[in-house]
């Protein structure tokens, strides 16, 4: 059973509530699946959840979030893209994801799915191995850090 503090798992419990409106399948990633798969003392600002377009519009409307323009100005865009600011743990919510590599877009895919159970819910994130290959493609100094933590997780 994982010891994650209570707003997160509250606020995961939120984002599970409004998954049966959803189609195609939804990921929750970034530092919030690595603390999933078992990565401890992770300080965890926010959860990062990618679905499909269609469904990132249900899960904010669901959950009183809202669409936000993305100009592509930095090293992420997503076609859809919105905050939900009601939950403890604040939500952002990505369709149609890319991050920029040197001059290129390159499109934030996952292609596994793993099931956690959180309090009384079910979440889903990628396996291990697909965070550290995104985290190395993120590239960012703590990205970096935390694909070697997570690397230490599966030796």
């Amino acid at each position: 059973m994982l010891d994650l503090p209570t707003p997160l798992t509250t606020s995961l419990e939120t984002v599970a509530s409004a998954a049966p409106a959803l189609r195609d399948p939804w990921w929750v990633f970034g530092g919030t699946a690595m603390a999933l798969a078992g990565l401890e003392g992770l300080h965890v600002p926010d959860i990062d959840i990618l679905a499909s377009p269609r469904d990132a519009r249900i899960l904010l409307e669901t959950l009183g979030g809202e669409a936000v323009p993305d100009l592509g100005e930095g090293v992420f865009r997503s076609r859809v893209f919105g905050r939900i600011l009601t939950t403890p743990v604040p939500l952002e919510i990505m369709a149609d994801m890319d991050i920029r590599d040197g001059g290129d877009w390159v499109p934030v895919q996952f292609h596994t799915r793993l099931p956690v159970t959180v309090g009384e819910a079910t979440v889903y994130i990628p396996t291990v191995e697909e965070q550290i290959a995104m985290a190395r493609l993120f590239g960012r100094p703590k990205d970096l850090q935390r694909a070697e933590a997570l690397e230490r997780l599966i030796r």
